[in-house]
């Protein structure tokens, strides 16, 4: 398939700015893959479609606030750093914005107890540096750092978005984007689902700035993802494999979830306790091993997600899907609502 058949245009007041005033009252489309069925519901009704013996896996990464203002040594010229992830101690890979102005040599001063010096560029434009501080990175960064919402919120964060764009079972940092499908999961649906005798799994898909960046050539073979840290617990992959086993099915929640268990499938059709890098990329056809459901959002046209998305329902009945949303006026992407794919 190409790029150019997963474009589509999303009026842009669906995009939404702000998350519902409770997470688990976003509108929710659940796809019924073997009727073609599509119906309409509330988030909370996700329950009602998980059974005994099923288990969910959720991803558990924390983002961190990966926004960082800076200023030119020599001319106090105002930078955008974006932490994007540690190479190595105090070594990060960074973007910079605008990136015309930031040059290997250059020293960006944050705070009295923070800077960097520019010390490499990559081959996709991103820059490396070195911090120098005083202190905890990480406390500093809690501190100083700014929510990492992503390009289409058309505002700047909030104090309330420091809670809001983080799932309530983030524990791992390590994200600079929140895995948006978990964002509509309270603690009460969770302990509905377990009552249920559903398993809740966690794995760890630390989400980058990958699922953001456009999909560039037409042939999708030749795209490259960016690579994402991911773990799967040894207790999560018995979980699972019994699930597989038993006769349950395996949900994930977010296409991060999904790529990081399909990036650790066995030659029998199990997962494995693995950590590492993934640069799995997914897209039609694509014979999945191990998910059964799928939580997750409305995505980007054009994107690696929608792509994912259209991989395990279907092209034309996402796209049929999609259609209906926009239609019905449904709210799209990180703070907008739900899909559910069984």
């Amino acid at each position: 398939m190409k790029l150019s058949d997963f474009k589509y245009t999303v009026p842009e007041h669906l995009i939404a700015q702000y998350p519902p005033e409770k997470r688990d009252h976003a509108r929710l489309m659940v796809l019924h893959r073997s009727q073609q069925k599509i119906e309409e519901k509330v988030f909370f009704n996700v329950v009602d479609y998980l059974q005994k013996g099923d288990c969910l896996v959720i991803n558990e990464t924390k983002v961190f606030p990966a926004r960082l203002i800076a200023k030119k040594d020599k001319t106090n010229a105002k930078v955008e750093v974006f932490l994007l992830r540690e190479l190595e101690n105090n070594l990060w890979e960074v973007l910079v914005k605008p990136a015309r102005k930031v040059r290997v040599g250059n020293r960006l001063l944050i705070a009295d107890d923070l800077y960097c010096d520019v010390i490499d560029n990559t081959i996709s434009g991103e820059r490396v540096v070195r911090f120098n501080f005083n202190g905890n990175f990480y406390n500093i960064i809690e501190d100083l750092g700014r929510t990492p919402l992503p390009p289409y919120i058309k505002r700047d964060p909030e104090p309330n978005d420091k809670q809001n764009y983080q799932t309530i079972y983030a524990r791992v940092r390590g994200a600079v984007a929140a895995p948006t499908a978990g964002l509509h999961f309270t603690k009460e649906i969770l302990d509905k689902i377990a009552a249920k005798g559903v398993k809740i799994v966690p794995v760890v898909v630390h989400v980058g700035l990958g699922s953001f960046r456009p999909v560039q050539v037409e042939d999708l073979s030749r795209h490259k993802m960016d690579s994402e840290y991911f773990e799967i617990y040894e207790e999560s992959a018995n979980v699972i494999n019994e699930t597989i086993d038993k006769g349950g099915r395996v949900f994930a929640v977010g296409t991060s979830s999904v790529r990081g268990l399909e990036s650790s499938v066995t030659s029998d059709g199990h997962v494995k306790s693995l950590s590492g890098w993934t640069d799995k990329f997914i897209y039609p056809p694509y014979q999945f091993k191990i998910v059964d459901g799928l939580v997750t959002n409305f995505h980007l046209p054009g994107s690696t997600l929608i792509m994912l998305v259209s991989a395990f329902a279907g092209k034309d009945f996402v796209f049929k899907a999609y259609g209906k949303a926009i239609r019905e006026k449904y709210r799209f992407y990180s703070y907008g609502d739900a899909m559910l794919i069984v």
